[in-house]
């Protein structure tokens, strides 16, 4: 959290200056993810909810690398608010199960709310002939950018297939939009992406390539779940992308919005306001959002303490919070 209480340089900082001492000296900026997921839509629309509600806030909504990248930056005060993978932030908070974490907890995470499953979507290429996550030993494997929450996933799933990143032909650290282009090019065979369903990046792909969903399920799912009580099971629903006729079985984590105790309760608690009082406005971000999002859900499954903020807006709305 930044208080613009200086002159800054520059004509573009002293506008954003001005507005800032205009309706309020509380600046927040909100990590998100890849511009074609749907991390960014969302943190895009919450700060723009922020910016029109006249509650003395401003916000921004940065793309990132994802899920590890923003809790490193809440730990170190590059970022104030971001949404990532629940499992990613228990680990982040419990300091284990990441190598980035490790021996570095960071007792100061707090969540404010669950807002829609992440699915792992596996897309392969039709042409690759892969029916099964054990089908991708010697692939070229797209497994998302380097600090992301993807990358973690697609190495948790492989591991229930007993696969590890040395099995595959080629671990491709890219970002959704690089990999797009390799799927395209014939220079990847399959990608991993945890991402609310309906992802544009996804979309794109089944736009331009035959691509199949690789189905996680059966006792992979089952042994996943037991290991990393984080993931549930969800389908993807058929004629969710071009070519994905029939329902396919996968797995999820879910996409929440955390913070640290480095925010007061008055600001977080006017941040919630903001954006989760207009249902209709949130539901409105993304279909991801519209279709899982509800008060209820809201306080189920949060990697850490609810911030003293969160907790007072969600009592308000009568959740049983503590």
């Amino acid at each position: 959290m930044k208080k613009t209480q200086k002159f800054v340089l520059g004509a573009l900082a002293l506008s954003v200056s001005a507005v800032a001492f205009a309706q309020g000296s509380t600046f927040l900026t909100i990590g998100s993810g890849s511009t074609t997921g749907v991390y960014f839509p969302v943190a895009t629309g919450m700060a723009k909810m922020i910016n029109d509600s006249g509650a003395g806030l401003r916000a921004n909504a940065r793309s990132t690398g994802g899920s590890v990248f923003n809790m490193n930056a809440l730990g170190t005060g590059e970022l104030d608010i971001a949404i990532v993978q629940n499992d990613v932030a228990f680990y982040a908070y419990k300091g284990t199960g990441i190598q980035a974490f490790e021996g570095k907890a960071n007792n100061k995470v707090r969540s404010l709310a669950v807002l829609y499953p992440e699915v792992l979507h596996v897309l392969a290429r039709k042409d690759a002939k892969i029916n099964s996550i054990a089908d991708l030993r010697g692939k070229r494997v797209v497994i998302g950018d380097l600090g992301s929450g993807t990358e973690q996933t697609a190495r948790q799933v492989l591991e229930a297939y007993g696969l590890k990143f040395d099995d595959l032909g080629q671990a491709l650290r890219v970002s959704p939009a690089q990999g797009i282009t390799l799927m395209q090019d014939k220079r990847a065979d399959a990608l991993f992406y945890t991402v609310g369903v309906g992802a544009s990046a996804i979309s794109q792909i089944a736009q331009t390539v035959d691509v199949k969903l690789v189905p996680v399920s059966g006792n992979q799912a089952s042994a996943l779940i037991k290991k990393y009580p984080f993931y549930v099971r969800y389908n993807i629903p058929a004629k969710s992308y071009k070519g994905v006729g029939a329902t396919v079985p996968g797995v999820a984590v879910q996409a929440t919005l955390v913070t640290t105790t480095a925010l007061s309760e008055d600001t977080v608690y006017k941040a919630m306001k903001a954006i989760f009082s207009d249902e209709k406005g949130l539901k409105a971000l993304h279909p991801s959002v519209s279709t899982n999002y509800s008060d209820a859900k809201a306080v189920k499954g949060l990697p850490a303490p609810l911030h003293p903020g969160a907790i007072k807006y969600w009592k308000e709305q009568g959740q049983n919070v503590r």
